[in-house]
């Protein structure tokens, strides 16, 4: 399906986004420091990039920028908590979390993917 790359603050929260979409067929790649996003997106062509609910709001603008800069074709999903709002004005998609179904983040990866993969073709 996809290559999605992950980010987050919590090494548990990662690995049990990462068992999901990697359950529903995507590639995924974890980072949680901005050099690790950097890097991985110098290795990599992603067609999501998550960014964790648990970051700082400073740190998702960071990793944002970072995206948009090293992993252009990339679309954004910014997770958010519950009872707060997002804070990536420009990202392409967000989700409230926790999520009443883990399939919600697969039905909103599937969909940001498929619109990664369109514009790829129109291009």
């Amino acid at each position: 399906m996809a290559l999605i790359l992950s980010t987050g603050i919590d090494p548990i929260l990662l690995k049990t986004r990462e068992m999901i979409l990697e359950h529903s067929g995507h590639g995924v790649v974890s980072a949680i420091t901005e050099s690790e996003v950097r890097d991985a997106c110098r290795q990599h062509i992603f067609s999501v990039a998550i960014v964790g609910q648990a970051l700082s709001p400073a740190l998702k603008t960071r990793i944002q920028r970072i995206v948009r800069a090293h992993c252009p074709a990339a679309r954004i999903l910014e997770l958010y908590p519950a009872n707060s709002e997002p804070v990536l004005r420009h990202a392409d998609a967000w989700l409230e979390v926790p999520l009443e179904n883990p399939g919600e983040l697969v039905d909103r990866v599937n969909a940001l993917g498929n619109d990664t993969r369109r514009n790829c073709a129109a291009a």
